[in-house]
């Protein structure tokens, strides 16, 4: 019988500094709301200003005319040594309006400070040709009575363009911003313009490809040791925005940012990190999973910086070739996934002409490949980099050569065709997608993509324990989330229906009073994909 296997080489690749946070630890913080709250800039050695659409107590409401989140708006407040933000409060009554501001950077001396604002200036609300009010960069200085004064848009701004999240470099000579200006590769980029000694300044630089791509590239960030930080969607990452670093004086010879890997970066957006001056610590803002609102603030720091520092340097390439097991002979063209290990799809590619592919991985992280081929089964290996530089791993990744794609059963007195794979399972009273399960679903999206006449009904199934009538509706809720998931991933919702048999259809002995182990019962929390049309289906693939 013909196999295929897949042989993974995961070599470490040069040094580069893809996973320098692994170490760090990161915490919400207190300060959050339900609400946005993101952007931290420093402001002298004990004060953080963030923008937040907090809705404050006792203020007129400062809301989109949709009825959405209040505007934002820049608050004050006190750091801690953990890294808390405390009373915090709104920052400045000149620099606030009843639009948006967000994002600041200050002179060292506090006596400057560049802003974001919707272009509104001196009480006037300036449109663009398609009458849309865009993001504008604002300077203002300190005025006698501490309050801030003499604001001005920069002179590069337009109201055709946007340009906002301002950055300074360390002794002050140059800022960096976000813009789609003329003159942008992507959607927004980063440029640098120059401060003169006598205040003015020069012509706004595009970075280039080395920072900029097609998407969107954002909220710098240029430390005491000229590296800059941004975010980008723009590049294979994690999720939507990825913070990156490059050393600055690295760009003219087009050298690779480096992504920070986890645990700042996410499967969501994680943005605008900022270092303290000279210290291992400091903070980002993410939409991940877990937070308290939209956007949020959080703190990093490494608990042991020798060990951070010891291990910047560590990146890892996954190689593979695909062959036929027995013969050795050469399959290019067949599909290889990468999952991580929550079984998010973070990359799929397909076998070159010599049957080999490439994924880049973080160190010391745990993954998934699984491999496919018209005419092969679908089959799967876990593997876990580490970041030793001469590791090399062998993984034997069998495709074993198919009948068919879908099998027959009987169930009480039923005749069933289904899809033929590894049952998807769910916890106990609980109906989201295990990481386990989406591998699987990831089998029935290609299946119904090579056979796009059939139509499926996703029968979901519980054990005995709870009530019948509870039992029913949480197998409901599970052929619910099964079915999202399949439409999230491009099937149309009109292939595809859900039925929940709660308890009715044990496939073993545990059903009401009988003591069963855990395993047992699992077994019966399921959901089946049963063809309702197999007419579609020509009989050589389907295993009787």
């Amino acid at each position: 019988m013909r196999k295929i296997t897949l042989i993974l080489l995961v070599l470490c690749a040069s040094l580069v500094s893809a996973q320098e946070m692994e170490n760090y630890t990161i915490k919400n913080i207190a300060v959050n709301t339900e609400n946005s709250d993101f952007g931290v800039s420093y402001f002298g050695d004990n004060q953080a200003i963030f923008a937040s659409s907090r809705k404050e107590k006792g203020a007129p409401a400062k809301v989109w005319k949709d009825n959405r989140q209040p505007f934002l708006d820049l608050y004050e407040g006190i750091l801690d040594e953990d890294g808390e933000i405390n009373n915090a409060k709104p920052f400045s009554s000149t620099l606030n309006t009843k639009y948006h501001e967000s994002n600041v950077a200050f002179t060292k001396d506090l006596k400057t400070v560049y802003f974001s604002r919707n272009n509104y200036l001196k009480k006037k609300y300036t449109a663009s040709k398609k009458g849309t009010n865009l993001i504008q960069l604002y300077r203002a200085t300190i005025g006698d009575n501490g309050e801030w004064t003499d604001i001005k848009e920069m002179p590069f701004n337009s109201k055709e363009y946007q340009t906002g999240h301002p950055a300074l470099n360390k002794d002050e000579t140059k800022l960096y911003f976000t813009s789609d200006m003329p003159g942008s590769l992507g959607e927004t980029d980063i440029f640098v313009v120059d401060i003169n000694d006598d205040g003015s300044y020069g012509t706004p630089q595009n970075l280039g490809s080395s920072v900029n791509t097609f998407e969107k590239e954002m909220f710098p960030f240029v430390d005491e040791n000229d590296v800059l930080y941004f975010s980008s969607d723009g590049r294979r990452g994690k999720g939507g925005l990825d913070i990156y670093k490059v050393d600055i004086s690295d760009l003219a010879s087009n050298a690779t940012p480096k992504n920070l890997g986890h645990p700042i970066n996410s499967v969501k957006d994680d943005f605008n990190l900022v270092f303290y001056t000279g210290k291992n610590e400091g903070h980002f803002s993410s939409n991940r999973d877990g937070g308290k609102g939209d956007d949020d603030i959080y703190y990093f720091k490494s608990p042991d910086k020798k060990k951070a520092k010891a291990n910047l340097d560590c990146s890892q390439i996954a190689n593979g070739v695909v062959r036929e097991l027995g013969t050795n002979k050469l399959l290019p063209g067949a599909k290889v996934d990468l999952f991580n290990a929550s079984g998010v799809l973070l990359e799929s590619v397909f076998a070159d002409a010599y049957a080999t592919f490439s994924f880049p991985v973080d160190c010391e992280t745990a993954y998934k490949v699984v491999g496919s081929k018209p005419g092969y089964e679908i089959d799967s290996a876990t593997f876990m980099t580490t970041a030793e530089l001469d590791l090399k791993l062998n993984l034997g990744l069998n495709l074993n050569p198919v009948r068919g794609d879908f099998v027959t059963t009987n169930t009480n007195n039923r005749r069933k065709v289904m899809i033929d794979l590894d049952m998807i399972y769910f916890d106990l009273d609980k109906s989201y997608i295990r990481p386990d399960a989406a591998i699987e679903l990831e089998r029935v999206v290609r299946v119904m993509n090579r056979y796009p006449g059939i139509n499926i009904e996703l029968g979901s199934h519980t054990d005995s324990r709870a009530s019948d009538d509870y039992n029913w509706s949480l197998s409901d809720r599970r052929a619910t989330s099964t079915r999202e998931w399949l439409i999230m991933r491009g099937i149309s919702a009109s292939r595809i229906t859900g039925r929940g048999y709660g308890e009715t259809e044990l496939v073993n002995r545990c059903s009401n009073g009988v003591k069963c182990s855990e395993s047992e019962h699992q077994l019966n929390r399921r959901t089946e994909f049963v063809v309702l049309n197999p007419e579609q289906i020509s009989d050589e693939y389907i295993n009787y």
